[in-house]
């Protein structure tokens, strides 16, 4: 029997203007409690979501975001709570926005594909330039249109970085050790970039055949969706210490954000991975409130495959990100007739906001080795931590949270605070507030082209019927999103870009 909208809010409690509790007996079997971060305004859309979800008797769509972030709660081996992100919206199993951390040590803990999501460490890239918008706004089409044509976009786009069989499963191994070794990148593109673009424990011969022929000619390519590149210009600056570490001096000057992720090898190696541990379910007697919740013990066969594939998985995506660095620098070289060198094209850092990963926090005075997933979900170390760079030792990493298509977009810092509270994590985007299907019916393609170019923003769309999925009506308000984690305190703010140019799938 499904409970009213005034009985499920005797469970939640404000705790404070910026976040929420979700007490035990929400959903059946809840091992900790869930939280969950959002300000007045995000509230209400959390809210809505859940009274609309009463009204229908829980049937159709997805559960809302507030029961999944509660079912993930009662998973085995969660440890201190299930945390929900400002940007928070109903996903596969986890929802999007959704972290949660399991006890490596305890043997019930599991992994689970649904808290990291089908598009395997999807993440983004930000690059700076020392030009500025007034070198950029006269020659602006033409850049717009030669990064169009360098990049390969759309969803099934073919990659130009040629590539064999054994080349892919080298890339699937060494990440961006790969694209170094092939002259894709930059020495120094590594030591920016989470897990230095490498995740040790991939073992490629854990990817399937079906997934490597999905990977094999998309290498190099945006895909679809939300996927984009912008050549953005800094707007504010909100922290000039950490800005000036990241090469950043003045408003103006110009940066490229690229974000992507593992495509169709990503979304197999989930797919697979999803009908195993189904089996080990039935075999270990794991029980769950929502099947899209497929898990494996963390120690079983299955959990240490899908590891192993998930992390093979993310090289896939660091290389691909690096392929398409490549051709920026490039298409940049070619308009401006100077070297990416000499545009100073470094990367400033790279972020994944679809993955889990091995770390150690401290939980109640003790040290532990977690398995944190992360799913919509941006990593935020704090200063001094010994996993950032050394040239953001004083400052904490660098967070990239990407704006939708024509919005602006922020970059964060990570905090002390949001170490202890939600295991040095902070929100990845701005969020859907109205799904796929609802924007297209709602929204008129020519329109939201129309009033992208009157903001003065170039764009080039490989498939124009996907822009209304994408407009920024579709998305929560990346501003509140980011400073309801600035408010917080999970993570700091340190500038904010504006797009002048979109390049889409």
């Amino acid at each position: 029997m499904s409970r009213s909208y005034d009985d499920e809010l005797k469970y939640l409690e404000k705790i404070n203007p910026q976040c929420w509790r979700i007490k035990k007996g929400f959903v059946p079997n809840m091992q900790v409690e869930g939280m969950f971060y959002v300000n007045s305004h995000l509230e209400k859309l959390m809210l809505d979501e859940l009274r609309n979800s009463c009204r229908s008797g829980g049937y159709g769509g997805f559960l809302p975001g507030v029961k999944q972030i509660a079912n993930v709660a009662a998973l085995p081996g969660i440890v201190k709570a299930s945390v929900g992100l400002p940007d928070l919206h109903s996903g596969y199993g986890f929802a999007i926005g959704n972290m949660a951390a399991f006890d490596c040590d305890d043997p019930n803990a599991i992994v689970s594909p649904g808290g990291v999501g089908f598009d395997i460490n999807c993440g983004v890239r930000l690059l700076r330039t020392n030009l500025d918008e007034s070198d950029v706004q006269p020659v602006k089409e033409q850049l717009c249109q030669t990064l169009f044509d360098h990049i390969p976009v759309g969803v099934g786009s073919k990659g130009v970085i040629p590539m064999n069989a054994k080349d892919l499963e080298e890339a699937l191994e060494m990440g961006m050790d790969w694209s170094l070794r092939e002259g894709y990148a930059w020495a120094e593109d590594k030591e920016h970039c989470e897990e230095y673009g490498r995740m040790l424990q991939a073992d490629q011969s854990k990817v399937s055949a079906r997934a490597k022929k999905r990977g094999l000619p998309q290498l190099g390519t945006l895909g679809a969706g939300n996927h984009y590149a912008e050549i953005q210009v800094v707007d504010e600056i909100f922290d000039k210490f950490a800005a000036s570490k990241m090469g950043i001096d003045h408003k103006g000057q110009v940066c490229v954000m690229i974000h992507s992720g593992s495509r169709g090898l990503g979304h197999q190696v989930a797919t697979d991975a999803l009908v195993q541990m189904e089996k080990a379910m039935t075999r270990d007697n794991i029980v769950v409130n929502d099947r899209q919740l497929a898990c494996a013990r963390i120690n079983s066969e299955e959990g240490q495959n899908y590891l192993k594939a998930m992390c093979a998985a993310g090289n896939y995506a660091w290389v691909n990100r690096s392929s398409m660095t490549f051709l920026t620098r490039q298409a940049f070289g070619k308009v401006f007739n100077q070297s990416a060198d000499d545009l100073d094209m470094h990367l400033i850092y790279d972020v994944s906001h679809n993955i889990a990963k091995i770390e150690e926090h401290m939980i109640d005075g003790r040290q532990k080795r977690l398995l944190v997933h992360r799913k919509g979900a941006t990593r935020a170390f704090p200063p001094h931590h010994p996993l950032i760079p050394v040239d953001y030792q004083l400052t904490g990493q660098p967070v990239l949270i990407g704006g939708t298509m024509g919005t602006c977009s922020y970059v964060l810092t990570g905090t002390e605070q949001g170490m202890k509270t939600t295991f040095g994590t902070t929100c990845h985007g701005a969020g859907r507030a109205l799904s796929r299907s609802k924007s297209r019916r709602n929204l008129n393609y020519q329109q939201v082209l129309d009033k992208l170019s009157d903001q003065g923003i170039s764009i080039r769309v490989a498939s124009p019927k996907l822009v209304m999925e994408e407009a920024p009506e579709s998305y929560k308000d990346v501003t509140e999103v980011v400073n309801t984690c600035h408010a917080a305190g999970i993570s700091k703010k340190a500038l904010k870009l504006r797009p002048i140019a979109v390049i889409k799938g």
